[in-house]
């Protein structure tokens, strides 16, 4: 498809006001939430929307226990303290990944462990995993990363094999399925974030899963200021343990119900979206969509394609053709943004290792000496350079229209189809403009 690119001057593809902008809010969403006005009753561990959206998530995911939070960092942090995981101890997880699955590590002075991914996949690499275990790890954190199940079979057999908690980083991940089976399911515990990004949004809001009463008892009291309590009894006012104030609330929880009702209808028209734009854009020389498993379905949280100047015969480096393409499908009208630039352990918290000052927890007198070197993570390194998001929030791919995908895919091949020219612009369209993604908040 020749023609004038938009970036240099040209009429741009995709036409204004077909995107659907994120999360979608409807009457009885707003009825939901009206109701719990009408009703009166605002907060509260028993209230009644806390509780309905626990035995409806509980229901949905399959697992017999879920507690409602107020954040999916929340839920992960108080899967590490149910864990019994402490100072000094260790906890793998992937090198890529929001930094929640990291921090709620540390809000329990433990160790995070890195592990490098799957270049297919982008989760954590089962391979991997036992090298990086010590007479320290008390736990491994799998990340269904943007939405796709992770190696669980294979990641569950190391942890029985080493004696080793798995607590799920579902966050992304609400409906997908490995084996047939929703993810939360596949572990000791999992966590949830109903964040305004995902696709079961609460505005903010978390949800621990489990199927463990034990594990379910300790992370309700890290909920609730390490006091024990049942609906029928009366607050005694005495901590047990160690606890926080990670109560959600009743209006937020009647929104992520309502919204819940819809879920599946939204995973689905995501899948049919991604579906469309992956055969599509594996026609396109020099585009890799994202790689889905015959053994589980992907809800597309996020929609990662891979650039590979080298298939164009183009002497360039991976991010600097990134930047380019990625200019120049925004002037087009496609939504393409950059989600994380480094790996986790190389953002500043990890390489200046200060944590909750005088090095804690890294220089606690539990743990052993830790280093992390960005460079340890090839794989990781290698998708964070030729990679980028296409729908991403406020406008991602599961509420939009076909329509859209179509215009998003013609905007493709006028790129790819005029690269040379492309090329020629980065100086005017790049390198005098910084390029910047939108941030998400986990």
């Amino acid at each position: 498809m020749k023609g004038d690119l938009a970036i240099a001057g040209g009429k741009r593809t995709v036409p204004q006001g077909l995107k659907v902008g994120w999360p979608v809010i409807t009457q009885e969403d707003k009825k939901a939430v009206m109701g719990v006005l009408n009703r009166g009753i605002l907060w509260g561990p028993y209230a009644p929307e806390v509780v309905g959206l626990q035995e409806d998530f509980a229901r949905y995911v399959g697992t017999k226990y879920c507690i409602a939070v107020n954040s999916g960092t929340a839920a992960l942090h108080m899967a590490v303290a149910a864990a019994g995981i402490g100072p000094g101890d260790e906890v793998i997880t992937s090198a890529f990944s929001f930094l929640a699955s990291a921090v709620a590590v540390l809000h329990h002075n433990a160790i995070p462990i890195f592990v490098d991914i799957d270049p297919k996949t982008f989760n954590i690499d089962p391979k991997k995993i036992e090298e990086k275990i010590s007479s320290r790890t008390k736990a491994i954190m799998p990340v269904h990363i943007h939405g796709l199940p992770a190696d669980m079979d294979e990641i569950n057999e190391i942890a029985k094999k080493h004696h080793l908690v798995v607590i799920e980083d579902a966050a992304q991940s609400h409906g997908a399925l490995y084996h047939g089976k929703k993810t939360g399911n596949f572990s000791d515990m999992a966590a949830f974030s109903l964040n305004s990004t995902k696709n079961m949004p609460g505005g903010e809001g978390g949800l621990f899963v489990t199927n463990n009463e034990e594990y379910r008892g300790k992370a309700n009291m890290v909920r609730m200021f390490g006091e024990f309590l049942k609906p029928e009894e009366g607050r005694k006012y005495n901590a047990y343990t160690m606890g926080w104030n990670y109560r959600t609330q009743e209006m937020p929880a009647a929104f992520a119900r309502s919204q819940l009702k819809r879920l599946d209808e939204y995973n689905a028209n995501g899948k049919r979206n991604a579906e469309y734009l992956s055969g599509h854009l594996a026609e396109i020389k020099g585009v890799t969509p994202p790689f889905v498993p015959p053994d589980r379905t992907h809800i597309y949280h996020k929609y990662r394609i891979r650039l590979n100047p080298d298939e164009l015969d183009l002497d360039m480096e991976p991010d600097k053709f990134r930047d380019l393409v990625m200019k120049t499908l925004q002037a087009e009208g496609v939504d393409a943004v950059l989600w994380q630039t480094v790996p986790i352990l190389g953002q500043t918290l990890f390489q200046l290792k200060e944590g909750y000052g005088k090095g804690c927890p890294w220089s606690c007198k539990y743990a052993e000496k830790i280093s992390y070197d960005p460079n340890d993570y090839p794989e990781t390194l290698k998708l964070l350079a030729d990679s980028l998001v296409i729908c991403s929030e406020p406008y991602p791919i599961f509420p939009q229209p076909l329509e859209l995908m179509k215009h998003y895919i013609e905007a493709f091949h006028r790129v790819f189809d005029n690269i040379d020219e492309v090329v020629t612009v980065k100086t005017t369209s790049v390198e005098k403009k910084p390029i910047t993604g939108r941030a998400e908040i986990g």
